[in-house]
């Protein structure tokens, strides 16, 4: 008997290890491809038939690694193994530093050591889940009216003059927690993208880098800062020629992406001055990217990310006063004479510690150049704004999300 419970015990652990080998395997193919592969890792703590072994592991390491570690362990299930694992969505460099940092804390303690791997769409068994689709609603109805909400704004706003009738403007909000789109006004419509499309840039030069065809390069990576958190257009330029010019940033898209740039259209370099007014896109093919972008199913997600949360001014969260501190920002604003908007995703912080992610696009588009730029940009910077607010408040009686006042950027 005794030998018995030792072959089964035998046979658990290297079913374990067969799977932690299996899933740690990926990180070969990040050793091989480089910084800028755009797969996303965790770290990985434990691999166990034992779901009551994995929730007591978990809360082992909590208390070994302290509350904002634990905050962000899950215990997950793959196959017919359940696993601890810290959510991070980060490169694989950053994996293997806090794997290494966290294997010499836990032995420390007499635990095992931590590992990294590729993240996935884990099972989540307990914890603050990563994708919102594995959180539980609380109110559907508080957003079921949204669409309209916002266009009855809209009409109040045009009606008080603040918005002139040759302005068109463009919504769309997509809910994780719920998997739903909420607002689609005007939403395929094919407008002017402005700077909104520098993420696009960005997606089509990491794409070459996975296919090995371009290097990121300290150089490029400093250009592509430049170019989504200054909107630097000297900066995007370069990426540009480097990728062979617009037309071949726009055939890059299309033919790879086809599912999600089906009203982008690039054609010109950014003009002296930023008067950019030829390339186009679409509301729903920003929010076609943020999904995909959130889900990490772009080349170079993680970095993209990186990018667009980095310190700069938007329109979504920055002055949007029911849009409360601690909610995390990506972004990216889009100005000049005939068009304001922003698009973005914002992760909003429930009450009962998890994460609801949503994306928000907001697009005002002039016909005629208003004569005052700098009046004009601020008064519509501020519908986004009041309207991002709006969105905020009813997610927050559905999802029952913080309602604190802001008072910081939170990037």
């Amino acid at each position: 008997m005794r030998k018995q419970n030792k072959n089964k015990l035998a046979l658990r652990a290297a079913g374990a290890a067969a799977l932690a080998a299996s899933v740690l395997f990926p990180l070969i193919a990040f050793a091989a491809d480089g910084q800028a592969t755009g797969i996303p890792y965790d770290v990985s703590y434990l691999w166990t038939r034992s779901k009551g072994g994995a929730f007591r592991y978990k809360e082992k390491v909590s208390r070994v690694l302290g509350p904002n570690v634990a905050k962000r362990l899950l215990v997950v299930k793959r196959r017919r193994y359940y696993g601890l694992i810290y959510d991070r969505d980060s490169s694989g460099k950053e994996a293997f530093k806090i794997a290494r940092r966290h294997t010499k804390i836990l032995r420390r303690k007499g635990l095992d050591g931590a590992a990294p791997l590729r993240s996935s769409r884990w099972a989540v068994i307990d914890g603050k889940p990563k994708l919102a689709d594995q959180i539980v609603l609380s109110d559907v109805g508080a957003t079921a009216d949204l669409e309209v909400a916002i266009e009855r704004h809209i009409k109040k706003l045009r009606r008080q003059g603040k918005l002139k009738p040759d302005e068109i403007t463009a919504w769309s909000v997509y809910d994780f927690a719920s998997g739903q789109k909420l607002v689609t006004i005007n939403e395929n419509k094919q407008l002017q993208a402005a700077s909104m499309v520098k993420p696009f840039f960005a997606l089509a030069y990491l794409h070459e880098v996975r296919y090995k065809r371009k290097k990121y390069t300290p150089h490029a990576k400093e250009m592509m800062r430049r170019m989504i958190q200054k909107s630097n257009n000297v900066a995007t330029n370069w990426v540009l020629r480097e990728l062979g010019g617009p037309h071949r940033v726009n055939q890059l898209l299309r033919a790879n992406y086809p599912s999600i740039f089906k009203k982008t259209k690039i054609t010109e370099y950014i003009p002296q001055g930023g008067r950019t007014y030829r390339n186009k896109a679409s509301v729903h093919d920003y929010s076609r990217f943020l999904y995909a972008l959130w889900r990490n199913d772009l080349p170079g997600s993680w970095e993209i990310k990186r990018l667009m949360k980095l310190p700069s001014g938007d329109r979504i969260f920055d002055g949007a006063s029911k849009v409360p501190h601690g909610t995390i920002v990506y972004s990216k604003t889009g100005s000049t004479k005939h068009l304001c908007g922003d698009m973005g995703i914002l992760v909003a912080r429930g009450k009962d510690g998890k994460r609801y992610p949503y994306t928000i696009i907001g697009v005002i588009e002039k016909r005629i150049p208003h004569p005052n730029y700098t009046t004009w940009i601020r008064t519509r910077g501020k519908v986004i704004r009041d309207i991002s607010s709006l969105i905020y408040e009813r997610l927050a009686r559905r999802h029952n999300l913080m309602r604190t006042t802001q008072t910081a950027s939170a990037r």
